[in-house]
């Protein structure tokens, strides 16, 4: 600023910083590229898809047919 007052030249960028795009990271935890609100919990043993419910984890629900646990696709 040549004056103090913040009249200055514009600078060269758009004030984004380290020219990163918005959005295209993989989440805090890191999940499949598809983990967002929507999507599926997967069976591993039997292959049977549910819908996500967007409170809980794939973890914690069981299988409705056979009772083992569910992983997120």
């Amino acid at each position: 600023m040549p004056r103090g007052d913040g009249t200055g030249p514009a600078g060269p960028g758009k004030g984004a910083g380290y020219n990163r795009q918005p959005g295209t990271g993989r989440g805090r935890m890191r999940g499949p590229v598809n983990a967002g609100p929507d999507g599926y919990c997967e069976c591993s043993s039997c292959g049977i898809r549910v819908k996500h419910n967007r409170a809980e984890p794939c973890s914690a629900i069981k299988c409705p047919q056979c009772g083992s646990t569910m992983v997120r696709v």
